[in-house]
């Protein structure tokens, strides 16, 4: 997979305390899902924030906005994301395009 994507999801995930093993299972149960199932994909990571053990952020690598789209629009996307959010006391999502990269 390449990084060098134009497109890219993101969500910040502020994990219940006690629950950061269990969300990085079902996060990397969703990526899973998403590399298998869904074209467009180029890549994917979570990161943790040093500061803060239960605040993760997790990025997606897109060949194009209709490939996020699509991914969304798949019922079970709706799964995958909600057992991650279920753990989560909040989350935000959106998606992004590159306008600077070096």
């Amino acid at each position: 997979m390449s990084d060098d994507g134009t497109y890219w999801s993101s969500a910040s995930w502020q994990v219940t305390e006690g629950k950061a093993d269990e969300f990085i299972a079902r996060w990397t149960d969703f990526l899973n899902w998403t590399n298998e199932t869904t074209d467009g994909v180029l890549s994917g990571r979570l990161v943790r924030d040093a500061g803060d053990p239960h605040h993760f952020l997790s990025f997606g690598s897109w060949r194009d906005a209709d490939a996020i789209d699509a991914w969304r629009a798949d019922p079970q996307f709706a799964v995958h994301f909600g057992a991650c959010r279920a753990v989560c006391e909040d989350v935000r999502a959106a998606s992004y395009e590159v306008v600077v990269s070096g």
